[in-house]
């Protein structure tokens, strides 16, 4: 009564051969798509940057390969490949990205190949960097050092800031 099926198998079936060819060319394409399309996808597709809108509070790090665009307040560090802070964002914690743009507001130290503050851009902290641009208008306090490599978190500047503070106090 019950037989191995041969649905998937090539030739005629018995007494059905219409539906069989069907079945048969039906069942070819669909493999090829679905392979062609894996194999497109990954190696072309970049994914869309993440952005955190203007109501939301973050209490924590970030840490990402892609981009991050932020329109509202984190308390924590940030790593990301290029990091947007909005107009209205608040970034409270060491920033660290091969592109920074600031529009709006961090206090921390600021670490990037390329380091940018807009003229709406507000920076309390450290900014070591590659490369540099201000333009007017922005607000900056503390230092700026150029490094080859600004993104390596050697030793050398945070062993500094105690020394620093013990002289004074």
């Amino acid at each position: 009564m019950f037989s191995k099926s041969k649905i998937n198998e090539p030739g005629p079936k018995a007494g059905d051969t219409a539906p069989k060819a069907d079945a048969t060319a039906s069942a070819k394409p669909a493999p090829a798509p679905a392979s062609s399309d894996f194999k497109a996808s990954p190696p072309k597709a970049k994914p869309a940057a993440s952005q955190l809108s203007s109501d939301l509070h973050i209490t924590g790090n970030l840490k990402t390969t892609g981009d991050i665009q932020i329109e509202g307040q984190v308390d924590g560090d940030i790593r990301a490949h290029l990091l947007t802070v909005g107009e209205g964002a608040t970034v409270k914690g060491e920033v660290m990205a091969d592109d920074v743009v600031v529009n709006g507001r961090v206090v921390g130290r600021v670490r990037g190949l390329k380091v940018r503050l807009t003229s709406t851009a507000r920076v309390e902290g450290d900014i070591i960097h590659k490369t540099i641009a201000i333009e007017s208008g922005a607000h900056f306090e503390g230092s700026v050092q150029r490094q080859d490599d600004p993104l390596s978190t050697g030793g050398q500047a945070k062993a500094k800031m105690p020394e620093a503070k013990s002289q004074q106090g």
